[in-house]
């Protein structure tokens, strides 16, 4: 039984750093590509980056481009996102996501299975 597990998330204020991780358990880790998405409130859920089973491959949304990174350690079946420099805008419920595939897919359809979401509120 494949299980992801989000954390992380939290309160931090505008300009500030969170770094969020997701555990993979079930799976084959390496040969999995993961991403994650986020949802706001009275919004769809959207893509923020996602990352190969490789580690080699990345991909942004242009929102966070330049202020979030995704690495994965696959000794431990764990990738984590670094946000830096939040903003108001991140604030969501971020989900990790993974694929039975090493090539990483931008959109939800793409992903197989879905953590629970962990939420990261911005304080302006």
């Amino acid at each position: 039984q494949v299980q992801l597990v989000e954390s992380g998330g939290g309160l931090v204020q505008a300009g500030g750093s969170l770094r969020l991780s997701c555990v993979v358990s079930g799976r084959t880790f390496r040969s999995c590509a993961v991403g994650w998405f986020r949802q706001a409130p009275g919004k769809e859920r959207e893509f923020v980056t996602a990352i190969s089973g490789s580690g080699l491959h990345i991909y942004y949304a242009d929102s966070v481009k330049g202020r979030f990174t995704v690495s994965r350690d696959n000794a431990k079946n764990t990738v984590h996102l670094q946000m830096n420099n939040v903003k108001y805008e991140d604030t969501a419920v971020y989900y990790c996501a993974a694929r039975d595939t090493v090539a990483l897919g931008t959109t939800k359809t793409a992903y197989d299975y879905w953590g629970q979401g962990t939420q990261v509120t911005v304080s302006s």
